[in-house]
């Protein structure tokens, strides 16, 4: 779809709602700025392309991106990042003309797309600050044919600015977290005007469209299409051989029995080790790989490893040490898009953020590669799909440290139990298969309003 050439007026609750958030809008990005700033100079890279952000570009970027009627997908970090590339190549499979364009918030989720897309055709950019003089360059630059946000990402002046224009807007892999509800619930009558304003919704689970429509989103703007998430093939790890041979190199032989932690945050990698020197009275070679969440908390989660008594290794380090190097009692995974990947090898998977944190992490992907999950009590962002797990006995919920020890413990000792956590747990994910493509032939099809 063609932008419009004439401007659609705004509703007028839109309008309202628009101007509250545009006179509240510096002040709050004042507030948040030094976090922000923190957080880019922890992650680095923060002075490549920094103007993108800003809506500026260079000559030889313009000139690519004036091209206009791009199919605009935005993700927000790796996570969200992965799932959009995925999609896109699904859109790309269909059409092998379309004109993809991806965008991102951090310097992490930027790289990996860099790495990802190389030789695709797609084009990549920094998301621009949610500023209205902002957001009208870049539009007025790229004359996007659609725009796609992956997950929730979504900013009053962007939705807005689209809906002026006649750029349908939509939300994939539509995921709403128990606290994000209650905060829209509660401030429906500013945040539903820009909700009504969405051309698309795909919800992840049925239950998922009653939710969004009392956000504000149209009946027959939602549609439930699955997780793209949960839509691979099983098996699909390309790179668990070549982190084998990496674990080889420092006396971890493929039998050895492997306690991946993924995606954890502070507190849970000291617990960890304690289970993991607990664990090692019965199953001696135990060993403990650790993904953090946020990669710049790498020293931070060494120091909580060897408080724990155990000396840990870099990921980044493996392809430097020669083979038959001392074997590390654990291995942190310091680098990103890695942790699909890494499940491939475990013997069980604990889920993080759900221990010593509260939201939870993706459960799916280690039921994915095969591998019991474990998870805390805490997995409030992913709920729905714990409450299947649960019910069905294809996942494991510990209320502590000390249940993470004994059920740790127990699936290490009975593998066939492990083995029929996951056929249990994957007979639940069935339900996701073909998302990308149902999201794609939704994307090419027109919806009307």
């Amino acid at each position: 779809m063609d932008a419009m050439e004439i401007p659609r007026l705004l509703p007028a609750a839109a309008r309202l709602s628009l101007g509250v958030y545009r006179s509240l809008f510096p002040v709050a990005f004042a507030a948040m700025l030094p976090g922000f700033l923190v957080r880019m100079l922890r992650r680095g890279n923060y002075r490549e392309k920094f103007g993108q952000r800003l809506g500026f570009y260079t000559k030889a970027d313009r000139q690519r991106l004036a091209a206009g009627g791009w199919l605009w997908i935005h993700a927000v970090s790796v996570g969200e990042m992965l799932m959009g590339i995925k999609l896109a190549r699904t859109l790309q499979a269909g059409d092998p003309g379309a004109k993809i364009l991806l965008s991102t918030t951090t310097s992490t989720g930027y790289a990996v797309a860099r790495a990802q897309i190389e030789g695709s055709g797609m084009e990549l950019i920094y998301y621009p600050l949610d500023l209205a003089s902002i957001v009208r360059r870049v539009l007025d630059l790229v004359r996007p044919a659609q725009l796609v946000m992956v997950d929730k990402e979504l900013w009053p002046n962007m939705v807005a600015e689209c809906f002026r224009r006649g750029i349908p807007l939509s939300v994939v892999n539509a995921r709403l977290s128990p606290k994000s509800e209650r905060g829209f619930r509660r401030w429906r009558r500013w945040t539903g005007p820009f909700f009504g304003m969405l051309e698309r919704v795909c919800v992840q689970e049925p239950e998922d469209i009653a939710r969004w429509e009392t956000l504000g989103v149209r009946p027959e703007a939602l549609v439930c299409t699955g997780s793209l998430k949960f839509d691979f093939a099983e098996g699909d790890f390309p790179r668990a051989r070549e982190f084998r041979a990496l674990l080889a190199r420092v006396g971890v032989p493929e039998e050895t029995p492997i306690l991946l932690a993924g995606s954890t945050f502070p507190g849970e990698e000291a617990a960890l080790g304690r289970v993991t020197r607990a664990l090692r009275e019965r199953f001696p070679d135990l060993f403990l790989i650790v993904v953090p969440r946020h990669v710049e908390r790498t020293p931070e989660a060494a120091a909580d490893l060897r408080g724990a008594g155990l000396q840990a290794a870099l990921r980044s380090a493996l392809p430097e040490l020669p083979p038959g190097s001392p074997r590390p009692d654990a291995l942190i995974v310091d680098t990103t898009g890695e942790l699909r990947d890494w499940y491939a090898l475990a013997s069980v998977c604990f889920v993080g953020k759900s221990l010593c944190a509260h939201g939870g992490q993706n459960p799916a992907e280690p039921v994915l590669a095969g591998r019991p999950v474990v998870f805390g009590p805490n997995m409030e962002n992913f709920e729905a799909l714990v409450r299947q797990f649960l019910a069905v006995d294809g996942a494991v919920r510990v209320a502590d440290e000390a249940g993470l020890l004994r059920e740790t413990g127990a699936l290490l000792a009975d593998p066939a139990r492990g083995e029929a956590l996951v056929k249990a747990a994957r007979g639940v994910l069935r339900a996701h298969l073909g998302a990308n493509q149902r999201t794609a032939d939704l994307l090419r099809t027109p919806a009307s309003r």
